[in-house]
């Protein structure tokens, strides 16, 4: 039943924003005014017919206007041009339009100077109408245009920095899984199981602009119950979640990054023990990711690895995106441990 309202609606937004009927609605309406504020006759299809003749010369100007006059001169920036041309359009049709009336109802209540006069200001003004009109248009045409594409730009990107994401951690979680299983560790069917959750929800989940909050935390846990079983004894994990978590909406994989880079570049260097300490507060308006991890006191420098990597680079980028001017990022970095503390703004 909604699925035939809304065809309903459709079918009758695109039959009222057609052209030509559109412009039928807006020149019976013009015509049922002037027929309550025009002339009196002594019949009502006398007063039709004065009117409709009327309304054609009146309708012969604002199309020269719409069609010739502003697409070849005011678009242009021609304005001289198209002011001069404007005026003497109405000049014309001035007479012609009085003429036609005379000849055919012997309409002349007035002197024919003062008749012009009062038929030239009318004709200006709703031909200057006109313009206004395709002007005001022709503006929310082109935001229109420029807001899809934006909105198509916006998501073109989104989907290629998510494609970046997904397949670094995958690469990073496989290495991992490769390595226990060459020491046949028994962890190895476990870790598959954890991958294979958290590969549904990238796969199958995280094709949306926003997702349940609490699917992303079930990710987090996930993730990081991998990395214990990585890890073992020596890495201390901490996971604490402030709040109501539930079908909050937010965007998929933003925290995943910060996690990739407490393990890799923080906890994978350290041949001791060493810490992250995660905190996800929840309320009504915001969502707060804090983490942060031990690390040496200086990092073994590898030539062939890039500086940063792609993973911050692509985060802070999906934040401008997804939200503008409604998220805080704060990243410290000492010489012992690395924090970063992100809020989001819920919608």
């Amino acid at each position: 039943m909604a699925i035939n309202r809304q065809h309903i609606i459709k079918q009758l937004y695109t039959f009222f924003t057609n052209r030509i009927v559109s412009h039928s609605i807006i020149w019976l309406f013009v015509l049922i005014i002037s027929l309550f504020i025009g002339q009196p006759s002594s019949s009502f299809i006398e007063a039709l017919a004065i009117q409709i003749t009327s309304l054609l010369f009146i309708a012969g100007i604002v199309y020269f206007n719409l069609y010739y006059l502003i697409p070849n001169f005011l678009t242009k920036n021609k304005f001289l041009t198209y002011s001069a041309l404007f005026v003497l359009a109405c000049i014309i049709i001035t007479p012609l339009r009085a003429l036609a009336l005379f000849l055919l109802f012997d309409i002349l209540d007035t002197p024919w100077p003062q008749m012009l006069f009062l038929s030239f200001i009318s004709i200006f003004l709703i031909a200057s109408v006109s313009t206004v009109v395709k002007i005001i248009n022709d503006w929310l045409k082109h935001t229109r245009e420029r807001q899809e594409l934006q909105r198509q730009t916006m998501q073109s990107e989104l989907r290629f920095l998510k494609s970046q994401v997904n397949p670094h951690f995958l690469f990073n979680t496989l290495n991992n899984l490769y390595a226990l299983t060459l020491k046949k560790d028994d962890r190895a069917p476990e870790i598959v199981i954890k991958l294979s959750e958290m590969m549904r929800y990238m796969l199958y989940e995280c094709n949306e602009k926003r997702v349940p909050l609490k699917k992303e935390v079930s990710y987090i846990r996930n993730y990081l119950d991998l990395e214990r079983l990585r890890q073992g004894k020596k890495v201390e994990i901490n996971f604490e979640v402030s709040g109501l978590v539930g079908e909050q909406q937010v965007a998929p994989l933003m925290f995943t990054p910060f996690l990739e880079n407490s393990f890799k570049h923080g906890l994978n260097h350290h041949l001791t023990q060493g810490f992250v300490n995660i905190q996800l507060s929840v309320d009504e308006q915001n969502v707060q990711f804090f983490i942060e991890n031990s690390k040496a006191p200086a990092l073994p420098k590898d030539p062939n690895r890039r500086s940063g990597g792609i993973g911050l680079v692509n985060v802070r980028r999906r934040l401008e995106l997804l939200y503008p001017e409604h998220y805080d990022l704060d990243i410290d970095n000492n010489p012992n441990t690395y924090a970063v503390n992100l809020l989001l703004e819920l919608e």
